[in-house]
């Protein structure tokens, strides 16, 4: 009688976990918009600022926050509880009764709604579902290993010669985001990251406030921010030493639930508003603990899943994102590891044989997945209590990469996301023959850097070419300056496969793009004078 009492209880437990639904609240407008955007200080900080303006990047109407007193009356009514907010998709997570939250289409400031749950949006075209993270083993091992152990990581893509080129990722800035970051702030082996000041700053999305160290649920965020900042005299060094690091906690590790989504796209919003060039991303979703929110293979297509969605605005906005693959070997790639605008790195073993547990890419992906690889199969890691240990998981080879292409873009500043991400994926070891196991191969980073050198060389003395609209939908104008007759349009997909070839033969061109697939390009205008390469947006 007792055991079945337990199973009732159980039983009422799980219908009523399962009857609160999640769901995203699309909003219909913003507030002082025109204002923000015109004065941009009171919406992002001057980093930011600078930023955008060295790479071309708009500042518009998704940099201003979300409306807080659409928010406040959405906290009023009945049976809803607010969980996240995201100001780039003017959208808000929210959890209740399906009816409840149905009810809420009653309000005026309300544009969508779509529930996680693909099957409560009978209406709607593309049904959201939603993902789950990335397991580690952990294999402790001696704390007497020296440098030489731990070298073959970063000297497998030649990261090291960029140390020796004294790029350490000084100045850069990279936004951690993960789950626990226990001992951090007392470890050893992030004395150097401490003392220098380079930890920026903290937040604990799940929780709502500052503290990511004492999060005892995980300590995947801390292995994983010792492959970048770590270091131990003689015995270890993460890749990116010197760089300004912001941890961020999303994952809430006992559960897996649609809200981590949402918190990550917060998160994302936040850094990009810090002004933070790099993110790196050792999680990843498809399979939630309601399997009605659990994402089909067919749904990591780039497009569909929150986290995509709002991975691809983050390279939009400039910002270069690196994200483990998964683990998940022939079931595939998770999000936001699908998305075009994501450098996805899978896991390849010491010797750079295909790991087994890597996930392979497939046709549902619009561009190649993963993109390349890094050693994610006994990879070093500096453990919670100081010493060295081997882990296996995409969780580390993509940090281990992420440190790498950060020294990169310290060296080529000048360059965008785009063609930083290009240069990795150009310098690799099988680029001409791509595969769903290794993508492109194995990164030979200096390589890449002196092929970026003549890169560099022709963005520092761009010519003087307006091209507008951007983002743009039909068409797009090209206007010369008086001094230059003649010139060359070229656009490219941000995997570097030429579109689009237009000579343009007057002061101002009118470019028809109209059948070309929404998506990020990079557009390249060449003439006798020089050159000037940038982003372009098609919606």
């Amino acid at each position: 009688m007792k055991y079945k009492l337990l199973v009732l209880a159980f039983l009422c437990f799980q219908l009523s976990v399962y009857a609160q639904e999640d769901a995203w609240v699309y909003l219909t407008d913003k507030e002082n918009v025109a204002a923000s955007i015109a004065n941009p200080i009171a919406i992002l900080t001057q980093k930011a600022i600078d930023r955008k303006t060295a790479h071309n990047v708009a500042i518009d109407e998704r940099d201003v926050p979300v409306n807080e007193n659409y928010i406040s009356q959405l906290k009023t009514q009945s049976g809803i509880t607010v969980l996240a907010k995201s100001k780039w998709f003017n959208a808000v997570h929210v959890r209740g009764l399906e009816s409840d939250i149905n009810a809420l289409s009653a309000l005026t400031f309300i544009d969508d709604i779509v529930f996680a749950d693909g099957g409560l949006n009978a209406k709607i075209a593309n049904p959201k579902k939603v993902a789950n993270k990335f397991e580690y083993e952990l294999q402790s091992v001696s704390t007497t290993f020296n440098y030489g152990d731990a070298a073959n990581q970063i000297e497998m893509f030649n990261g090291d010669d960029l140390h020796l080129a004294n790029y350490t990722g000084s100045g850069m800035t990279v936004a951690v985001i993960d789950a626990g970051f226990p001992s951090v702030d007392t470890n050893p082996g992030f004395d150097r990251v401490r003392n220098a000041g380079n930890i920026l700053g903290t937040y604990d999305f799940v929780n709502r406030d500052a503290d990511v160290y004492n999060n005892t649920q995980s300590n995947h965020g801390t292995l994983v921010f010792s492959d970048m900042a770590g270091y131990l005299e003689n015995t270890f060094v993460g890749t990116a030493p010197d760089a300004n690091y912001y941890l961020f906690i999303t994952e809430n590790a006992p559960t897996e639930n649609p809200i981590e989504e949402s918190l990550w796209v917060e998160a994302a919003e936040r850094a990009d508003s810090l002004g933070v060039d790099v993110i790196n991303t050792s999680l990843g979703y498809k399979t939630y603990d309601n399997p009605n929110y659990t994402y089909s293979s067919a749904d990591l297509d780039g497009n569909t899943t929150y986290i995509t969605k709002g991975a691809n605005i983050a390279f939009e906005k400039g910002m270069l994102l690196v994200t483990s693959a998964g683990n998940s070997g022939a079931n595939g790639v998770f999000a936001p590891a699908d998305a075009a605008g994501v450098l996805s790195i899978g896991a390849v073993k010491s010797d750079g044989t295909y790991a087994s547990f890597s996930s392979v890419g497939s046709a549902f992906q619009p561009t190649q997945k993963p993109d390349v690889v890094a050693q994610g199969q006994a990879s070093y890691v500096i453990n919670t209590s100081g010493g060295v240990s081997t882990v296996n998981g995409t969780s580390f080879s993509s940090p281990i990469l992420a440190g790498g292409i950060t020294c990169l873009w310290q060296a080529l500043p000048n360059l965008t996301n785009a063609q930083i991400m290009q240069l990795v994926r150009e310098s690799a070891s099988q680029y001409t023959a791509p595969d769903y196991y290794l993508g492109y191969g194995i990164p030979d980073l200096s390589l890449a850097l002196q092929q970026g050198l003549s890169v560099n060389d022709e963005v520092l003395e761009p010519i003087a070419i307006k091209v507008y609209p951007n983002p743009a939908k039909q068409f797009v104008y090209v206007k010369l300056p008086s001094s230059i007759t003649t010139a060359q349009l070229k656009l490219y997909t941000v995997l570097g496969k030429k579109v689009l070839n237009v000579a343009l033969l007057s002061q101002q061109s009118k470019v028809n793009v109209s059948e070309l697939p929404r998506g990020v390009y990079l557009i390249k205008i060449e003439s006798e004078s020089g050159s000037k390469t940038s982003k372009l947006i098609l919606n």
